[in-house]
């Protein structure tokens, strides 16, 4: 069974940091694109970050650019996001996804997704 499992998320003054945390099991993590979507209420989903296992190719969303940086440890089945700098405007649910399509970064094509963990960034 495919599961993600999201963590990491909590409260934070603007100007501070979280690592956000996926765990993966039921598929072999190294042949998917994996990264993270953010939602806040009223608002579209957004894709924020995620890597391509098909050419290596990160994407980020220009709204967490320079801020964000994504990594993964296929052998501990894991992917996280550092996120710095943090914003009042990243509030947000974030989840977890995975897609089978080894070049899905950036096209927002996705199969599989995590719970969720809530960011809530004060000013």
């Amino acid at each position: 069974e495919v599961q993600l499992q999201a963590s990491g998320g909590g409260l934070v003054q603007a100007g501070g940091s979280l690592r956000l945390f996926c765990a993966a099991s039921g598929f072999t993590v190294e042949d998917y694109a994996m990264g993270w979507f953010r939602q806040a209420p009223g608002k579209e989903r957004e894709e924020i970050s995620c890597i391509n296992t098909g050419d290596d190719y990160t994407y980020y969303a220009d709204s967490v650019k320079g801020r964000f940086t994504l990594a993964g440890d296929s052998a501990k089945r894991t992917v996280t996001l550092e996120m710095n700098s943090l914003r009042p405007e990243d509030t947000a649910v974030y989840f977890c996804v995975a897609a089978r399509d080894e070049y899905a970064c950036g096209h927002a094509d996705y199969d599989y997704w995590g719970q969720g963990t809530q960011v809530t960034v004060s000013s």
